[in-house]
């Protein structure tokens, strides 16, 4: 994020060289430290005598190979301890619906599936049934495909299975979709890291909805943008779906997530997103500086739940 003021260039040294130790697999040499902080080697020595005094940094004594110390490890877990995923999620997502033009919502998993908690509207008028405890379909709505694709399958298959059923009773929407369509639509979702509805339940209303993990790697929520059809960019080089993909990415950063080796876990493609998330952080560091957001509609939770098939 981008932080405003005169800092010590000192400390943010040192904490280059602390994010290089963070991001790399293994206990890193000297050279290879410093170039990644961008020091000299004898600079870098300097500061790792320091941080190895405060014990942020460790030297193995067979190899000299320098790696994050027991400090650094109870200053992560300090950070976890005080991480709650809806309260960052709320606090921000005025921000981004400001910048897509679009209403945000913030989907938890509830007793009875996806479960909104979180509502921002946003200046254009959206014609469908959202509240503050509205539930999603798994089968027929970019949020359930999201749940779906990368909750896990105990929690969401029985629920599938339910919804395929009886789609009428359960007031669940996959009307015309078999149940290889939506298989085939929680796989794309899986795949690309996000899920795109348009005309779905809601006819002319369209949707972009992607996952936010934790440290460790467990989906917390689902961010799901939504707006008229003709003003939701669904396309993969979609500048919006670049920004909800950035805010997300950036929300599961600070709760500890780190992005998976390529061939492993499934995670968000962010093609152009990287210019999206600098904008993200920028306007959330402008907001905590005294920029007010509009307010969000708020719930007590999920256990109160008003089922609804108008859901995104």
């Amino acid at each position: 994020m981008a932080i405003r003021g005169r800092g010590v260039q000192s400390v943010e040294i040192a904490g280059r060289i602390l994010a290089a130790l963070t991001s790399h697999a293994g206990p890193m040499m000297l050279r290879d430290l410093a170039a990644a902080a961008g020091i000299l080697p004898g600079q870098a020595h300097a500061y790792l005598v320091s941080l190895r005094k405060l014990d942020l940094v460790e030297q193995d004594q067979a190899t000299g190979r320098y790696r994050l110390g027991p400090f650094a490890l109870r200053m992560g877990l300090a950070r976890l301890r005080v991480s709650d995923p809806l309260r960052m999620a709320s606090e921000t997502i005025g921000l981004l619906s400001e910048r897509l033009g679009l209403m945000v919502t913030i989907a938890v998993w509830g007793d009875h599936g996806p479960t909104v908690v979180r509502i921002h509207e946003s200046a254009t008028q959206v014609h469908a049934n959202l509240r503050a405890g509205t539930v999603f379909s798994l089968t027929g709505t970019a949020t359930g495909w999201v749940f779906a694709a990368f909750a896990p399958p105990e929690l969401v298959e029985a629920m599938i299975a339910a919804e395929m059923a009886n789609p009428r009773h359960s007031q669940r929407v996959a009307a015309g979709m078999s149940l290889a369509d939506v298989r085939a639509e929680i796989a794309k979702a899986r795949a690309q890291g996000y899920a795109v509805t348009d005309g779905k339940p809601v006819p002319g209303v369209a949707a972009i909805a992607a996952p936010v993990f934790d440290h460790s790697r467990q989906l917390q929520l689902v961010i799901t943008a939504i707006g008229p059809s003709g003003l939701v960019d669904q396309r993969a080089e979609s500048a919006q779906i670049a920004t909800v993909l950035a805010y997300t990415r950036d929300l599961s950063e600070q709760l500890g997530y780190t992005p998976s080796q390529p061939g492993k876990d499934a995670e968000p493609k962010l093609r152009a997103a990287e210019a999206a998330d600098g904008a993200v952080r920028n306007s959330r560091s402008e907001k905590r500086q005294g920029e007010s957001a509009a307010s969000s509609e708020s719930a007590d939770g999920c256990c109160s739940l008003g089922l609804d098939a108008n859901g995104m």
